[in-house]
């Protein structure tokens, strides 16, 4: 896109009561942003051609890291951020090779500015802690297998 044109649609975002264009041409793609009345400010981004599609994995099992132990799984349910301790100086909750019980507290995930404490949803030992502390998790992340 030549920068008369680019210079134009500036000009029109500025002119009218709109604060967002994008407007794509063939591969480029042009967005323009308009932040605050008294203050604008132009984003532009020129999209780069598509690469070439890439061969999904033939199975899940190739995603998964090779050396993990064996045992059950607890998975987050929320998206939230990781902690293994109930504040920043104390102990964590569990560490390999602890054994817990059913319903026993192995970590705490924030969402929005609530503490939810995850259990334990079967006894056994921790085998492997799968996220550092302070990481932000998804949900249905594994967070810890236990053996």
């Amino acid at each position: 896109m030549d920068l008369r044109k680019l210079k134009k649609l500036i000009d029109l975002v500025e002119e009218s009561g709109i604060t967002e264009l994008e407007v794509t041409e063939g591969e480029e793609k042009v967005r323009i942003v308009k932040q605050s009345a008294s203050q604008p400010v132009h984003t532009v981004h020129h999209a780069a051609p598509l690469p070439a599609p890439m061969a999904a994995p033939s199975s899940p099992a190739e995603k998964k890291e090779p050396d993990l132990p064996e045992g059950q799984v607890v998975k987050s349910p929320m998206v939230g951020t990781f902690y293994r301790s109930a504040s920043p100086g104390s102990d964590p909750f569990v560490e390999i090779g602890s054994v817990v019980k059913a319903g026993e507290t192995l970590c705490i995930v924030e969402a929005m500015k609530l503490l939810n404490e995850i259990e334990s949803d079967c006894a056994g030992t921790v085998k492997a802690i799968l996220v550092e502390n302070g990481q932000p998790v998804e949900y249905g992340e594994p967070l810890f297998i236990i053996g």
